[in-house]
């Protein structure tokens, strides 16, 4: 398992009875994750004086119960910063298990001998757009979502980054991908974090069962010849390290050779010192 262990302002405190207690810098937050299927006594002082609880509803979706919570604060990994701001269905704009995985392209670019073209798809909120700019590469952000690609734009400045050579898209990916084809654009790395299930700008349909192989296969013809990476995450349970191995096997390694690692990635847990599972990735790099 890869786990991001290397944050200061942010923890994962306890997890008990379907929820998890965590620590955003200085705020204390209770949201629900499926994983915890545990029930252990709530005795940590957190769980009764938090600053936000997310409620789920047993009809789906769920609600914000707020205790002297600011509507947005900033927290830090590394030299980088995140404008937080919690929003519908229990986010608060940023994984934080993912930053296992922005340290290990970041060290990738670093010592690459050449500037490195980088892709982010389903992008989000920019973390690892920002990871791989910080590092030294030129990245391309593409999202489908304007208010996700702006609240990135955001981030970027906060991290100092506001010059940066990142491009800003707002576009459904795998059109994108198709006109990069033909427009004969090519990536030495390419970071892609699909949902489970979305729609692009146009109403597209994006299910990951039935979408994620023929979009890697399609990526694939964006890779330059000396490509460094590829980074493929999955929040999906069906969606196995073993799985995400298999297809990154298959698509890319076929092609330009190199070598494939896939894990669960994960954070720890201080009150046991275990690690909360937070989905799986798979990465190729050469």
């Amino acid at each position: 398992m890869w786990i991001a262990d290397n944050w200061k302002d942010y923890e994962v405190l306890d997890t008990s009875s379907g929820e998890k207690l965590e620590r955003w810098g200085d705020y204390i937050l209770v949201r629900p994750d499926p994983q915890v299927i545990w029930n252990t006594p709530k005795s940590l002082p957190g769980w009764k004086k938090k600053n936000g609880h997310y409620h789920r509803s047993t009809k789906g979706g769920g609600e914000w119960e707020f205790f002297n919570l600011p509507e947005e604060w900033s927290i830090q990994y590394r030299d980088l910063t995140f404008r937080l701001k919690p929003f519908s269905f229990k986010h608060t704009g940023l994984f934080p298990e993912q930053a296992t995985n922005w340290d290990w392209f970041s060290d990738i670019i670093k010592k690459s001998d050449r500037p490195l073209k980088v892709l982010n798809l389903f992008a989000y909120t920019g973390g690892a757009t920002l990871a791989a700019a910080k590092a030294g590469a030129s990245v391309t952000h593409v999202d489908a979502s304007k208010g996700m690609v702006s609240w990135a734009k955001e981030n970027a400045a906060a991290s100092g980054l506001g010059d940066a050579p990142i491009r800003w898209l707002v576009d459904d990916c795998v059109k994108f991908v198709e006109r990069e084809i033909r427009r004969g654009n090519k990536y030495d790395g390419i970071i892609m974090d699909p949902p489970s299930y979305g729609r692009g700008p146009k109403g597209e349909i994006w299910k990951i069962e039935e979408s994620i192989y023929p979009f890697i296969e399609l990526t694939t013809q964006i890779l330059s010849d000396d490509a460094k990476f590829f980074l493929l995450n999955s929040y999906t349970t069906g969606l196995q390290p073993a799985v995400l191995s298999y297809m990154i096997n298959t698509a890319v390694v076929k092609k330009f050779g190199g070598q494939v690692e896939a894990a669960e990635i994960g954070l720890p847990v201080t009150s046991t010192g275990l690690v909360l599972p937070c989905g799986a990735s798979g990465r190729w790099s050469k």
